[in-house]
């Protein structure tokens, strides 16, 4: 496979599970999307919680790209990293967030569209890894969410 088949493989990924994320939040108001009744996290929490793995994640295709190591190496613990974040995300506008979601997914597919075959090399990777499926498993825990309130 060739680095740009590579490119245009990750990107097509990340713009198809993004799209399954945003399918999960159709039809929610403000009010649902506010609501923290998802094991204490409201759906803004999880967007807010995606836009900043987002961010490390394009960061680090640039890092390693640019022939350095991963700022992120696999023994960070994630657990207390999200709760971190969500504490410190947690009093953002709606609006705010729903803009650094997708702010924060253009920069990937950007670090992507720039990566060298380096920047493409997964086994690179900590957490962040380079390809996930993240946006997937939010996407279940909103519609089961949904599932479970009528929604």
């Amino acid at each position: 496979m060739t680095s740009q088949q590579s490119k245009d493989e990750l990107t097509q990924h990340f713009l198809s599970i993004r799209a399954d994320l945003r399918s999960a939040l159709d039809g929610l108001s403000e009010a649902q999307m506010l609501e923290p009744t998802i094991d204490g996290w409201s759906v803004k929490d999880h967007l807010a919680h995606m836009a900043f793995w987002d961010d490390l994640r394009a960061a680090d295709i640039e890092r390693i790209s640019a022939g350095y190591e991963s700022a992120w190496p696999i023994t960070v613990d994630s657990d207390q990293l999200n709760g971190i974040v969500q504490g410190a995300r947690s009093g953002l506008s709606l609006k705010q967030v729903m803009l650094e979601f997708e702010a924060a997914r253009q920069r990937v597919l950007d670090a992507v569209a720039a990566a060298t075959p380096r920047g493409l090399d997964a086994s690179l990777y900590g957490d962040p890894a380079l390809r996930t499926d993240h946006d997937l498993a939010h996407a279940e825990y909103i519609r089961s969410w949904r599932r479970q309130r009528g929604i």
